[in-house]
């Protein structure tokens, strides 16, 4: 399974994978035209839609209106080491959501993929051919 990486000029750079091509730009003071979100927005970005997608799944495979939950994903900077340092993800639910179903819809969201990846992460070697 390959992603084709394209160098399109100043910090714009686009993936194509799977039929679609995804674009990346640097915000203003970075150099970019912000034109487009920048890898690491994508990156923080995947792993709450993660989370939602298996929300979603799970409330559909109930028959339950998830149309009144909302998500929130708060990231902890540390200042010092210049990175997030960790993600909270918020999981609103409506009043009348069924109680005997909280736990299991958070027990969904955590089977996120995205968040499996970063518990084990794979390794990354990058080379030149």
């Amino acid at each position: 399974m390959d992603i084709i990486i394209k160098l399109n000029g100043n910090t714009k750079v686009s993936a194509e994978y799977k039929g679609f091509t995804i674009n990346t730009d640097q915000p203003v003071q970075a150099g970019g035209e912000n034109s487009a979100p920048s890898p690491f927005d994508l990156f923080l970005a995947s792993i709450g839609t993660c989370a939602g997608f298996y929300i979603q799944s799970f409330c559909n495979q109930r028959g339950l209106d998830a149309s009144g939950i909302s998500i929130v994903q708060k990231l902890n900077f540390n200042r010092e080491e210049h990175r997030i340092s960790g993600i909270d993800i918020e999981v609103k639910l409506p009043e009348g959501f069924p109680e005997k179903y909280r736990e299991a819809l958070l027990n969904s969201a955590n089977a996120c993929t995205v968040k499996k990846h970063l518990q084990h992460a794979p390794e990354i070697r990058i080379v030149a051919v």
